[in-house]
Protein backbone atom coordinates (compact mmCIF):
# COMPACT_ATOMS: atom_id res chain seq x y z
CA UNK A 1 0.00 0.00 0.00
CA UNK A 2 1.33 3.36 -0.60
CA UNK A 3 2.32 5.70 2.37
CA UNK A 4 -0.18 8.47 0.65
CA UNK A 5 -2.88 5.91 0.31
CA UNK A 6 -1.91 5.12 4.53
CA UNK A 7 -2.00 8.19 5.47
CA UNK A 8 -5.50 8.88 4.05
CA UNK A 9 -6.74 5.76 5.35
CA UNK A 10 -5.92 6.89 8.81
CA UNK A 11 -6.94 10.24 8.33
CA UNK A 12 -10.59 8.84 7.22
CA UNK A 13 -10.92 6.17 10.22
CA UNK A 14 -9.44 8.59 12.83
CA UNK A 15 -12.34 11.16 11.71
CA UNK A 16 -14.67 8.55 11.46
CA UNK A 17 -14.00 7.21 15.18
CA UNK A 18 -14.49 10.65 16.37
CA UNK A 19 -17.19 11.36 14.79
CA UNK A 20 -19.38 8.28 16.15
CA UNK A 21 -17.86 8.48 19.80
CA UNK A 22 -19.27 12.36 19.68
CA UNK A 23 -22.40 10.93 17.77
CA UNK A 24 -23.40 7.98 19.99
CA UNK A 25 -23.17 10.62 23.02
CA UNK A 26 -25.16 12.82 21.51
CA UNK A 27 -27.64 10.40 20.31
CA UNK A 28 -27.65 8.23 23.87
CA UNK A 29 -28.71 11.73 25.98
CA UNK A 30 -31.00 12.84 23.08
CA UNK A 31 -34.21 11.99 24.79
CA UNK A 32 -32.50 11.12 28.51
CA UNK A 33 -31.84 13.56 31.04
CA UNK A 34 -27.91 14.05 31.82
CA UNK A 35 -27.30 12.61 35.62
CA UNK A 36 -26.38 15.90 37.79
CA UNK A 37 -22.83 13.97 38.82
CA UNK A 38 -21.91 13.53 34.82
CA UNK A 39 -22.90 17.27 34.31
CA UNK A 40 -20.75 18.41 37.18
CA UNK A 41 -17.93 16.29 36.11
CA UNK A 42 -18.20 17.06 32.33
CA UNK A 43 -17.41 20.68 33.63
CA UNK A 44 -14.12 20.42 34.26
CA UNK A 45 -13.61 18.09 30.77
CA UNK A 46 -12.04 21.43 29.00
CA UNK A 47 -9.33 22.40 31.74
CA UNK A 48 -8.34 19.00 32.36
CA UNK A 49 -7.98 18.73 28.43
CA UNK A 50 -5.73 21.86 28.18
CA UNK A 51 -3.92 20.72 31.33
CA UNK A 52 -2.82 17.40 29.75
CA UNK A 53 -1.85 18.86 26.17
CA UNK A 54 -0.12 22.10 27.87
CA UNK A 55 1.47 20.18 30.45
CA UNK A 56 4.09 18.56 29.09
CA UNK A 57 5.22 21.20 26.97
CA UNK A 58 6.27 22.47 30.12
CA UNK A 59 7.96 19.87 32.06
CA UNK A 60 10.02 17.28 30.88
CA UNK A 61 9.36 14.24 33.23
CA UNK A 62 13.04 12.10 32.67
CA UNK A 63 13.87 9.16 34.80
CA UNK A 64 15.85 11.50 36.95
CA UNK A 65 12.82 13.18 37.86
CA UNK A 66 10.89 16.17 37.00
CA UNK A 67 12.93 18.67 34.87
CA UNK A 68 11.19 22.36 34.25
CA UNK A 69 12.31 24.50 31.09
CA UNK A 70 12.49 27.59 33.05
CA UNK A 71 11.44 30.13 30.33
CA UNK A 72 8.73 27.97 29.26
CA UNK A 73 7.44 27.93 33.28
CA UNK A 74 7.78 31.55 33.63
CA UNK A 75 5.72 31.91 30.11
CA UNK A 76 3.30 29.24 31.64
CA UNK A 77 2.74 30.94 34.51
CA UNK A 78 2.35 34.52 33.22
CA UNK A 79 -0.33 33.66 30.29
CA UNK A 80 -1.81 31.76 33.47
CA UNK A 81 -2.17 34.90 35.52
CA UNK A 82 -2.83 37.08 32.22
CA UNK A 83 -5.86 35.04 31.19
CA UNK A 84 -6.74 34.79 34.79
CA UNK A 85 -7.49 38.76 35.26
CA UNK A 86 -9.09 38.79 31.55
CA UNK A 87 -11.96 36.36 32.33
CA UNK A 88 -12.40 37.75 36.26
CA UNK A 89 -12.26 41.47 34.25
CA UNK A 90 -14.63 40.76 31.56
CA UNK A 91 -17.13 38.48 34.42
CA UNK A 92 -16.83 41.93 36.31
CA UNK A 93 -17.75 44.10 33.42
CA UNK A 94 -21.67 44.61 32.41
CA UNK A 95 -22.24 44.10 29.08
CA UNK A 96 -22.94 48.17 28.23
CA UNK A 97 -19.26 48.57 29.66
CA UNK A 98 -17.73 45.79 26.59
CA UNK A 99 -17.20 47.60 23.37
CA UNK A 100 -16.40 46.12 20.12
CA UNK A 101 -13.52 47.50 19.62
CA UNK A 102 -11.38 46.09 22.55
CA UNK A 103 -10.34 42.99 22.73
CA UNK A 104 -12.72 41.74 25.44
CA UNK A 105 -15.72 41.00 23.11
CA UNK A 106 -14.49 37.44 21.66
CA UNK A 107 -13.60 36.31 25.29
CA UNK A 108 -17.39 37.92 26.61
CA UNK A 109 -19.04 35.92 23.58
CA UNK A 110 -17.35 32.85 25.32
Amino acid sequence: MDATLKLWAVILVVGALNYLSRLSFIAFFARRTMPPMLARALRYVPAAMLTALVLPMVIDVTPQGLHPHTPKVIAAVIATVVAWFAVTLTFALKPTQIRRGSGLVAIARF
